[in-house]
């Protein structure tokens, strides 16, 4: 099953419901949330920076990642963005197909 990482920031709501609610909570929600596509949440991790937190996520497909994205984000609490990631088996599998490509000037 193809595997994604969530990356998320928190609005102003979305630290107030986190300090009310607890992290362990919001791990439930998301562990929910990924069964409910047929999915499965792998890791969820907090943390300082640009991003407020991680998810790494097993979903069936890109449209599932998809509908996992806008739904959280149209709730307003945090805002995501989603990176797919690939299998050292994927990258050699993509290194075996020929691409037809002339860089710019060449």
């Amino acid at each position: 099953m193809p595997k994604y990482l969530v990356k998320g920031s928190y609005t102003v709501d979305g630290l107030k419901g986190l300090l009310k609610e607890g992290a362990t909570a919001r791990r439930e929600v998301a562990d929910r949330m990924a069964q409910s596509l047929d999915g499965r949440l792998e890791s969820m991790y907090w943390a300082f920076g640009e991003e407020d937190l991680y998810l790494v996520v097993e979903l069936p497909s890109n449209a599932s990642a998809a509908a996992l994205g806008l739904v959280v984000s149209a709730a307003g609490a945090a805002r995501t963005s989603t990176v797919v990631l690939l299998t050292p088996e994927e990258i050699d599998e993509a290194t075996r197909q020929k691409v037809q490509y002339r860089a710019p000037g060449a």
